[in-house]
């Protein structure tokens, strides 16, 4: 599902005009990257949390030139669905049914 079909929905089911949703939508990834930018982490009870990662230091090879390098610590967003969340999608029968298809075209 993309942004404008999210969009697209939420302004179906409440009734609100899509310019006036996407604008809310923008401003909440704003507020999510800003919060994330400034170190801070996101949560959402019942849905999950926006959290920053630490990656250590390692060294890496480039089996092409065969030369190692060092990548420095480093920092990545992450989320971290809620317990609820995974609960409802592991239950889901239309997960199943997908899931179910797809193993059988592989």
């Amino acid at each position: 599902m993309t942004k404008a079909e999210v969009i697209a929905e939420i302004a179906t089911k409440t009734g609100i005009e899509k310019a006036h949703v996407q604008e809310a939508v923008e401003s909440f990834f704003k507020v999510v990257r800003t919060s994330m930018t400034e170190g801070k982490n996101v949560y959402f009870r019942g849905f999950g949390s926006f959290v920053i990662k630490k990656r250590a230091k390692k060294i890496a090879r480039n089996i092409s030139k065969n030369t190692a390098m060092v990548i420095d610590e480093h920092f990545i967003p992450s989320f971290k669905p809620a317990k609820t969340f995974v609960d409802k999608v592991k239950k889901s029968e239309t997960v199943k049914t997908k899931a179910a298809k797809l193993a059988a075209k592989a």
